[in-house]
């Protein structure tokens, strides 16, 4: 993909896309050939550091904490803070538990693991949702910066169709951004596959509510 040809393509979709009372989502399809998506190895499930923040609900960090120095440290830095003694009881509500599940990333202060591990673990392990422990306060930080513009690149959810989709900002965005985050996905997503571009049918993107427009000849 080529910034040139992804860059017409945002324009055309702009001057298409009918006007919606909401801030529209922007996406990136990927179509893929050759795959036998019934193998392990042909399955893309990926997590992409972005260079720009989506601004649509990407990058939402929770973190379980124990100590009030953390928890204070914590405050206006995170989206949610888990008081340790609130862990129990969460792990009952499924209305709590589907919530924490929405996170894109999840820490745990070092005393809150084994918390977390005995009453969420059977919950958070199997969907690689295990929080990360903040080691240090230095660490942590770079952590978040980068939680916050990750997204997760995957088509293992239900039939394994040889397509994926991303999220890479919003109609708000300047089209120079968004294409700088089209390309780091795009980039990645190729070099998952075994044939890297050959295994690449086409790309489009799209608006929450609109017609797709191809990206390129790819």
């Amino acid at each position: 993909m080529k910034k040139s040809t992804a860059l017409v393509a945002l324009k055309k979709l702009r001057e298409i896309a009918p006007k919606r009372n909401f801030t529209q989502s922007v996406e990136l399809m990927i179509n893929f050939t050759g795959l036998d998506m019934k193998k392990p190895t042909n399955q893309v499930n990926l997590k992409i550091s972005l260079p720009h923040p989506t601004g649509k609900g990407s990058g939402k960090v929770a973190v379980f904490a124990k100590t009030d120095e953390m928890i204070n440290s914590l405050k206006g830095k995170v989206d949610k803070i888990i008081n340790d003694k609130e862990i129990e009881a969460l792990a009952k509500d499924k209305a709590k538990l589907a919530e924490l599940m929405s996170f894109d990333a999840l820490f745990a202060e070092g005393p809150c693991m084994l918390t977390v591990a005995k009453f969420l673990g059977q919950q958070l392990a199997p969907k690689g949702k295990m929080p990360k422990p903040i080691v240090s306060a230095a660490l942590f930080e770079e952590a978040l910066a980068k939680a916050r513009t990750q997204i997760t690149v995957s088509n293992k959810k239900g039939k394994f169709m040889p397509v994926v989709h991303a999220l890479i900002g919003t109609e708000k965005m300047k089209d120079e951004l968004m294409v700088e985050n089209m390309l780091v996905v795009y980039e990645s997503v190729m070099n998952s596959l075994p044939q890297k571009k050959q295994n690449i049918k086409n790309s489009y993107v799209k608006f929450t509510m609109s017609p797709a427009v191809k990206v390129g000849d790819e």
